[in-house]
């Protein structure tokens, strides 16, 4: 299909830095969309168990701002070592992937 499309995760602990990551993404056309949705993780840290409610943010992007997107999110984080994840977008519908494309600027690029 497209190839040029990309879903970025991360997850955040509050509502502040969920949206201010989601709006300078979108603001900065880093992003055309971004989700954000609540859920409750589970993980090791410093050798402890701990379960925790966060915000997993779901980023829609496109490969050619994709870096970039990344870079703003370690920039606005307020983790030591944040969840960011990228992932190509392989299928879709093709005129929503087109959309994610042109709203992130590659299009011009």
């Amino acid at each position: 299909m497209n190839g040029k499309a990309m879903l970025i995760m991360t997850t955040v602990d509050s509502d502040a830095v969920a949206r201010t990551i989601g709006t300078r993404l979108v603001e900065q056309r880093l992003a055309a969309c971004v989700q954000e949705i609540n859920i409750n993780s589970r993980y090791r840290w410093d050798g402890e168990v701990r379960s925790e409610a966060e915000i997993l943010l779901l980023v829609k992007t496109s490969a050619a701002a994709a870096e970039a997107a990344m870079r703003s999110i370690r920039e606005n984080h307020s983790y030591d070592v944040p969840e960011i994840v990228a992932v190509p977008i392989t299928g879709g519908l093709p005129a929503y992937l087109d959309w994610i494309v042109r709203e992130t600027g590659e299009a011009g690029n």
